[in-house]
């Protein structure tokens, strides 16, 4: 297929898997011309202390759910294998030029310089690249003035399907092509699965009734598993979009009985979104205190450290809430944000061990793990910040 002379359209999937209100999609779309969907398996990624195999088993149960989706319109997402450039090195020698579509990714720090190659080669051979701004938030922002603003006008803005009847899907090169080892493939009951599919029952199940305890419940740590959302894993894996999300629990509010849980319920989507542009603007809080004063705050660097950390990370401390919680969110992914909180401040405050020892643990047992939240609030919970109260957890 070297050398083809149609304007081919290359949709990038990263942390947007799924087909409505998808922007990206939407734009290629519309040229009708011939598309390519794929979705990267980056070496490096498979390595970044960040990632986990629950994470990479929910990313595939959620291509999966697409490309179950795409059947009737003959097309599927294809995961590839490879580092980014090197498998857009391959495309480009297979197809010709072609546009690349995807969201902006909100990242760490790996997937931030990967984007910026991206952006590199992408000049170097002549390839338009056409980024899409995630939920409202602003690349490279250096201020919040009039966000709020923004925010709730890109929220309130009606959701953008793309018109899947104009698919005219390509075939990506088998030599390409990744095969998942059986681990990510197989259902493991005590987490939340992966898709659109699952996104929009687990939405369902909140507006039958069980939602109307959230902002009375959110903080309680058993209470908290029913009454609570659980829709983080869906927006931090892009099951379900931001604004879709906003505009569900802003119509629902609007019913009898419902204002005040989802009041609290839009409101946590707007924290969400701000700490996610904190993070874009504050990049180095991945590995620095944001308060300069606290960068060499004297933590335990005594032969113990090691050992209690990892009671920590295995839930053995002997402190039984302390433990339940880490325990919990080891095998499930989930853990409501109040006990989050805590475990990080026990950390920090009760063993004064260094917050960044901690930080690559629970990003890799958070099912739902997302970058901008993850810093900003592990350094809040450190207290760090010098901005908040310290949060000493009772």
């Amino acid at each position: 297929m070297t050398g083809q002379s149609f304007n081919m359209q290359i949709v990038w999937f990263k942390r947007d898997l799924r087909l409505r209100d998808h922007e990206p999609l939407h734009n290629a779309l519309q040229h009708k011309q011939p598309t390519l969907l794929i979705y990267i398996v980056e070496p490096s990624q498979l390595h970044d202390p960040h990632n986990h195999l629950k994470h990479w088993r929910f990313i595939w149960q959620s291509i999966t759910d697409i490309n179950q989706q795409l059947v009737p319109f003959n097309a599927k997402i294809y995961p590839l294998f490879g580092e980014a450039i090197d498998v857009l090195d391959k495309l480009l020698a297979n197809f010709g030029s072609f546009t690349l579509y995807s969201h902006q990714e909100v990242g760490v720090n790996s997937t931030f310089k990967r984007d910026i190659e991206v952006s590199e080669w992408c000049k170097q051979n002549t390839i338009t690249w056409h980024e899409t701004p995630y939920a409202g938030v602003i690349r490279g922002a250096t201020h919040r003035d009039g966000w709020d603003e923004h925010w709730l006008k890109t929220m309130r803005r009606a959701p953008i399907h793309p018109p899947l009847a104009n698919m005219l899907s390509l075939e990506a090169p088998p030599e390409l092509w990744f095969n998942p080892p059986q681990e990510w493939t197989l259902t493991y009951h005590h987490s939340q699965r992966g898709g659109e599919g699952w996104a929009w029952k687990t939405l369902s199940s909140f507006k039958q009734g069980r939602g109307k305890r959230f902002h009375l419940d959110i903080s309680k740590p058993l209470a908290a598993r029913k009454a609570c959302s659980r829709l983080s894993p869906y927006l931090a894996w892009g099951n379900i979009s931001m604004r879709e999300s906003y505009q569900f629990f802003s119509h629902l509010a609007t019913e009898p009985g419902w204002q005040r849980p989802m009041n609290a319920a839009v409101s946590r989507l707007h924290w969400h979104c701000h700490f996610i542009q904190k993070f874009e603007s504050e990049t180095s809080m991945e590995f620095a205190a944001v308060n300069a004063a606290y960068r060499d705050f004297p933590y335990r660097t005594d032969a113990n450290v090691q050992a209690d950390l990892s009671a920590w990370q295995t839930g053995m401390t002997g402190i039984p809430l302390i433990d339940a919680c880490m325990r919990c969110v080891n095998t499930t992914g989930y853990l409501n944000f109040r006990m989050r909180a805590m475990l990080v401040s026990f950390l920090c405050h009760h063993l004064n061990i260094d917050w960044r020892l901690g930080v690559h643990h629970l990003a890799r047992q958070f099912l739902d793990f997302e970058p901008g939240i993850h810093y900003p609030q592990f350094q809040m919970q450190a207290s760090v910040t010098g901005i908040n109260t310290i949060r000493i957890y009772n």
